[in-house]
């Protein structure tokens, strides 16, 4: 008997090759569209989650003889995933939404839906790799350093791993392209969407201007010295390391170096200014079930399009209460010191500790220590 598998098809190449492969390796494949019912008319363009893009994922499953479903989880992304977006800006931290739509909505909601319908797996067009072990599964990085996704990913957990399928892992994106014209797809010449499903036109400022604008105040851009040598439109519209619509000369490029919510304060400085080497962490993640209980050293990712870099994560010990993550083990606090300094590590946005290709878990920056 096949074992079937629930692949969570965008309308892109990615996942319609996914589910090609699969069918072609034997097993039973159902394609799941995510519908979020967002009425902005940016998602009537070819993007993920648009209209467009779920009338090609139904031509891509026709293509393939496989059944095709649209589920529409428009209220738990409001709820998982915007709410948190926008209350992050409010507080001047940069939130990473993918992260939270990976752990809520794809390997959460999704894989339960994959369940439901008998599947044994879920499957998604993911650039990463699960490796089984005798220890547990194992979360590794793809085989295409330019396209891999394992940052997004360091939430999953051993009972998510069991039953996840990432096809895609072991193929570069060219490689996939080719995939996808050898398999006829509708979708092979496609265009790769890079932005946030919800955000229109990749606009995030318009978007928060829709939604919380009235929460926003104007404030003071200070220097290094403590002198106001300018106004900002509100802390939600900005970000650390931003150095564009500053409008303020130095004689040198400024950066953003810290946002300060209590005060209302942005403040700038150089580009040395704004690289840090020690910050705490906060939710911490582990992708087997060893927290780290001593100081251990690790490479660590404080964004996706960072180079990780060497750095000690320094465990606090104490754990929050009231956590109800679908994840294990319960949040602790920690602190990381990098060996030499990093630009722009960002509260809100996700650290995530590698050895080598693995993925050993992650944290959301909370806090820059200067």
């Amino acid at each position: 008997m096949k074992k079937r598998v629930v692949v969570g098809m965008s309308g892109g190449v990615d996942s319609a090759v996914a589910a090609a492969l699969l069918k072609k390796q034997g097993y039973e494949v159902i394609g799941v569209t995510m519908c979020f019912n967002l009425k902005d008319s940016a998602r009537k363009k070819a993007g993920c989650c648009s209209l467009q893009g779920i009338e090609d994922a139904r031509r891509v499953a026709h293509k393939l003889g496989i059944k095709h479903y649209v589920l529409n989880m428009g209220k738990v992304l409001e709820e998982r995933v915007i709410k948190n977006f926008c209350q992050e800006y409010l507080l001047g931290r940069t939130p990473n939404p993918c992260v939270l739509c990976n752990q809520y909505l794809k390997f959460g909601e999704l894989l339960n839906k994959a369940h439901v319908l008998g599947a044994d797996f879920l499957a998604t067009g993911h650039y990463a790799r699960v490796v089984k072990t005798a220890s547990g599964f194992l979360l590794k990085k793809a085989k295409d350093p330019k396209k891999d996704q394992s940052y997004f990913l360091y939430r999953l957990n051993q009972a998510q791993l069991k039953h996840i399928i990432f096809p895609l892992g072991n193929y570069t994106k060219e490689e996939v392209r080719d995939l996808a014209r050898k398999f006829k797809l509708p979708v092979a010449e496609k265009k790769a969407s890079q932005e946030i499903c919800f955000l229109p036109d990749d606009d995030y400022r318009a978007f928060l201007k829709a939604r919380i604008n009235k929460d926003m105040k104007p404030g003071p851009v200070v220097d290094t010295q403590g002198n106001i040598v300018g106004q900002h439109k509100g802390i939600a519209y900005y970000t650390i390391g931003q150095r564009e619509g500053l409008g303020i000369a130095k004689g040198y490029p400024v950066y953003i170096t810290r946002i300060d919510p209590k005060t209302n304060k942005i403040f700038i400085g150089s580009k040395e200014d704004a690289s840090k080497r020690e910050f705490i962490i906060k939710e911490l993640h582990y992708a087997l079930k060893a927290p780290i209980k001593k100081k251990v050293a690790f490479k660590v990712k404080i964004r996706y399009n960072h180079k990780e870099a060497e750095a000690r994560i320094i465990p606090s010990g104490k754990k929050a209460t009231g956590h109800k993550a679908v994840v294990w083990p319960p949040i602790a606090k920690a602190k990381i010191v990098f060996k030499k300094p990093q630009f722009a590590i960002t509260p809100g946005q996700s650290a995530v500790f590698y050895r080598e290709n693995r993925v050993l878990g992650g944290a959301i920056i909370d806090k820059v220590i200067d």
